[in-house]
């Protein structure tokens, strides 16, 4: 059998791991469909892309803002025009539909013309001086080399939300995207080259994280990491990086919940509950994977969810007419297995789903079918820790204040919704709820690039994709001019 054999980018030259291994890319919905060999990278590799970024550090920092903008706006244009080709690499590697990879591209080109408009705006800030004949100002400055550890769910839209904001800003990157899902992280990469990105400002190192991503957190020379994944090893990342006094951005794990009121539209929130739950087969760190539903519309909303959620057609992405696509992997597979058991051992009730599908059309990738728990308490393992996959969660409660408590009262903090027409109830919700994200009449999942992307507790430490990442990947510096011709000693020679 033969496919293709990807290299590492380094200092723009696409060279091999030094180990001479690598890791099989397959489609997760046919895994004799193999998309092709990635570098299995290891700290030798890492020490040539960061020394490679931080050459070209040294003139990529002095060319101007809006010059670097100029780039992004072509590499928006460009991956306009590869759209279709980008989606359907995607599907093949990362499984979800051909509908929602065209959504995952268009996310990267929204960010690429969001990010670009921001090239002549990266604005500081004017002030008085306290002194006569003195100007103060604050300017933002590059970082340096920044260390970017993408996941696979999003595997070209998360790149985006990293590199684009941190290559206007002046930095120079090192991207290790997932083992799963490398492709579309190339396909990004190449399109910057293709817009005029010069060599060594984006480096590939491709590898598993205890190899690759860990020689990359630990480098003397990287300034900052970025990183996309769950809680548990966000939690590894922040405390090694702190080691080296390395600023980092964590966005983690979620547990997120939709709240049916009962006077909500009905239909609308069923159609938002499905979006939510089922969506990219439920492997968004937003995805609805609890529904809180008022006692009196409960036992309708879930008559009906039920009932749709088990028509909901699974299969390989490819297919216009599939609706949920595959896991990502084995292991996937058996958590979403392992948490529908531990459900059923507490107390829940199985509606629907519940098991890996295996037969037929499904033997040779990793499927496993929409499922609906009911019975679910608070307390339950299923209503308060991260499956990532198609399961979902109902729970009931009496009054809006119960939700909110429900809602709260787990160790994320990522989306929130609510499904109600009282606009009263509504703003209290956005008060109340503890999450980074809430929608109003709107499913968990539909994040716009422009505003800020992130939650409170075990999903982040307080950074922000979005709106918040040219905040993470510049300094401030405070400048003072002093035209005075003379000594002022500040609140000393001020102090009367």
């Amino acid at each position: 059998m033969t496919y293709p054999a990807h290299h590492n980018l380094i200092g723009g030259q696409w060279l091999p791991p030094c180990s001479g291994k690598t890791i099989l890319n397959l489609n997760p919905a046919n895994h004799a469909d193999v998309i092709g060999a990635f570098p299995s990278s290891h700290a030798e590799d890492v020490d040539l892309a960061v020394a490679a970024a931080h050459h070209a550090f040294a003139s990529w920092r002095l060319v101007p803002a809006p010059r670097r903008a100029e780039i992004l706006l072509r590499a928006g244009v460009l991956l306009q025009q590869r759209k279709e080709q980008f989606a359907r690499d995607m599907t093949r590697e990362m499984g979800k539909v051909l509908a929602e990879t065209r959504g995952d591209v268009q996310e990267a080109i929204d960010e690429a013309f969001y990010v670009a408009g921001e090239g002549r705006r990266l604005f500081g800030v004017t002030t008085p001086s306290e002194l006569p004949n003195k100007f103060a100002m604050s300017i933002r400055m590059p970082l340096g080399v920044v260390g970017l550890i993408t996941p696979w769910n999003f595997p070209m839209a998360i790149p985006s939300w990293k590199l684009f904001p941190a290559l206007l800003a002046g930095n120079t990157c090192v991207i290790k995207p997932a083992i799963d899902t490398p492709l579309s992280t190339y396909n990004l990469v190449q399109t910057l080259v293709d817009a005029g990105l010069p060599p060594g400002v984006v480096n590939i190192v491709c590898g598993a994280g205890p190899a690759a991503g860990e020689a990359l957190i630990e480098h003397p020379l990287v300034r900052a990491i970025s990183f996309t994944g769950s809680s548990a090893v966000g939690s590894l990342v922040g405390q090694r990086a702190a080691a080296t006094f390395k600023a980092v951005s964590l966005e983690m794990g979620g547990k997120n919940a939709q709240i049916v009121m009962n006077d909500a539209n009905l239909d609308l929130a069923l159609d938002g509950a499905l979006w939510g739950a089922f969506g990219t087969t439920g492997q968004r760190c937003t995805a609805t994977s609890r529904i809180l539903l008022q006692k009196g519309i409960a036992a309708e909303f879930t008559f009906r969810f039920v009932k749709r959620a088990a028509k909901l057609k699974v299969g390989d992405g490819l297919d216009e007419s599939v609706e949920v696509g595959p896991q990502i992997n084995a292991a996937q597979i058996e958590t979403s297995t392992r948490y529908v058991g531990i459900a059923l051992a507490e107390g829940a009730e199985l509606l629907t789903g519940g098991h890996a599908l295996t037969n037929g059309s499904y033997a040779h990738g990793t499927f496993f079918e929409p499922t609906v728990l009911r019975g679910v308490k608070p307390e339950m393992r299923i209503a308060r820790e991260e499956v990532f996959g198609p399961v979902v969660a109902l729970l009931e409660f009496d009054s809006f204040e119960e939700a909110i408590e429900i809602a709260n009262s787990i160790d994320y903090g990522l989306s929130t919704s609510i499904y109600t027409k009282d606009v009263n109830r509504a703003f209290a919700a956005i008060r109340d709820l503890e999450a980074g994200i809430t929608y109003i009449n709107a499913p968990t999942i539909g994040a716009e690039v422009h505003l800020p992307f992130g939650g409170v507790k075990r999903t982040g430490n307080g950074h922000r994709e979005g709106l918040g990442a040219l905040e993470f990947f510049t300094t401030w510096k405070a400048v003072y001019v002093d035209y005075s011709d003379k000594l002022q000693r500040a609140q000393i020679d001020n102090a009367e």
